[in-house]
């Protein structure tokens, strides 16, 4: 699992790595990796490091001359003089640095103007040059974060480095993982510098977390009851299609079967193309709620929780929700409609997903899925967990239908809401990177079996 960790946990392990360590070596550590990763500079080239205050600075600068060592070209300019790190500026200038007044035509760039410890949003000179180092003409490496950004809360309040490359210390930062933040960090290398971190604030499910699944995968001697029945309630006459791809998500998942209650008509349609289902009414793990449900999802949506077992609640069913929600629930809004729900505007939800989809959890007491380019799966008491999976052509009719499918057979099937979300848009986007794209909602069902076997497999 990858962890991102909050600037305060940060610090105080900093603190402590640096009372147990000689003087210098944890930014030593930094730099070294940071001069590592960065192998790929030709000789001859000219890199620009912008030099802050504080140790963002001192771990480029420090970089700096150890670049200079492989024949690298390095000019320095320092955002305040007198209060950047002075050994390593020492450094670099006896490895052959030259003082520059500001950028201009260097064609790399160390972004080391601020870490982790300012204050969003850039201004002044600061701003111009992160205008500098955002232009295309420029590739710009970021130490430990780019210089800007919220880095606990993942905003962009202000100007900003937009980097092609991170490279991080310790922990990634929320800001590296979660959006519109982590859109201006570019690629991101993790560097290991020994810190003891507890919990983490964000996670991101990797391909060998394969354990997560295990809960929900049939035994030995399991059958279809054992493998959890999942109640899809979606769709209707008026959207039918939403029905069959929530349906199509379901079956692609771990329960063993689904039962759909709806219109004599819809169900008849759904059992033409799913002569799996079943229609007549009995016991269920877990529900999906929603989906094209239209006039009928309020009265969805009542079905499902007098039942008392877990449920998705997606789409229409979402303007129907209680104040308080008492079955263990998983809501999966997309940014306008969390905007209805918290009684705020969609722009307001996309400038801070992560704290929207924060507020609403805590608001319903539940898990909360809030799809975007970084999906967010947010559960009180739980480390946030970022979906990295999938690409844009996610982004296409019906897609999150299946979603909602796959989320309820995985709920029936015995993961927790938090799990079955988080886990379920792993899977979901995986599907998406197989597929490639142009695709549809049916190919991304059709392609869920074969993620999910796989990601099963890589368990470590």
């Amino acid at each position: 699992m990858k962890t991102a960790h909050r600037v305060d946990d940060i610090r105080a392990a900093e603190a402590d790595a640096m009372a147990a360590l000689p003087d210098g070596d944890l930014m030593q550590r930094a730099a070294r990796g940071l001069a590592d990763v960065l192998v790929d500079i030709p000789a001859g080239e000219v890199v620009m490091v912008l030099a802050g205050p504080g140790d963002n600075g001192g771990d480029a600068l420090f970089a700096a001359a150890q670049l200079l060592d492989r024949g690298v070209r390095v000019d320095v300019a320092q955002l305040d003089p007198d209060r950047v790190h002075g050994a390593a500026l020492e450094a670099a200038l006896a490895a052959g640095a030259r003082l520059v007044d500001e950028p201009t035509h260097q064609r790399w760039c160390l972004d080391g103007l601020f870490g982790i410890g300012a204050r969003a949003g850039l201004s002044g000179r600061s701003a111009a040059w992160a205008a500098w180092a955002s232009s295309p003409l420029v590739t710009t490496i970021a130490v430990d974060v780019p210089s800007g950004v919220d880095v606990d809360g993942g905003t962009l309040p202000g100007p900003h480095v937009v980097a092609d490359r991170t490279v991080t210390f310790g922990s990634h930062k929320p800001a590296l993982l979660a959006g519109p933040a982590a859109e201006a960090a570019g690629a991101v290398t993790f560097i290991d510098i020994g810190l003891a971190l507890g919990a983490a604030a964000l996670e991101a499910i990797e391909p060998d977390d394969g354990a997560l699944l295990a809960p929900a995968l049939p035994g030995r001697n399991g059958h279809k009851y054992t493998r959890g029945v999942v109640g899809v309630a979606a769709g209707s006459d008026q959207y039918p299609g939403a029905a069959h791809l929530v349906v199509a998500g379901a079956q692609a998942g771990t329960a063993g079967m689904v039962r759909f209650v709806g219109s004599e008509s819809l169900g008849a349609r759904v059992v033409d193309r799913a002569p799996e289902v079943v229609l007549s009414p009995g016991r269920v793990q877990a529900w999906v709620v929603g989906p094209g449900g239209g006039d009928a999802a309020r009265e969805q949506l009542a079905t499902a929780l007098a039942f008392g077992v877990p449920a998705v609640i997606d789409a229409d069913a979402l303007d129907a929700i209680p104040s308080r929600l008492q079955i263990p629930a998983v809501l999966t809004p997309h940014a306008g409609e969390l905007a209805s729900m918290l009684g705020s505007g969609r722009d307001a939800v996309e400038a801070d997903p992560l704290g929207a989809v924060l507020q609403a959890a805590e608001r319903w007491s539940c898990t909360v899925l809030l799809k975007g380019p970084r999906t967010l799966v947010a559960t009180p008491g739980r480390p946030t967990r970022v979906n990295l999976s999938g690409t844009p052509w996610l982004g296409t009719a019906g897609s999150g239908d299946v979603l909602a499918g796959l989320i309820g057979s995985l709920l029936a099937s015995g993961l927790g809401p938090h799990d079955a979300a988080s886990v379920g848009a792993y899977l979901h986007g995986r599907a998406a990177e197989v597929l490639g794209g142009p695709l549809t909602a049916r190919a991304i069902a059709a392609t869920l079996p074969r993620v999910l076997i796989e990601f099963a497999g890589r368990a470590s």
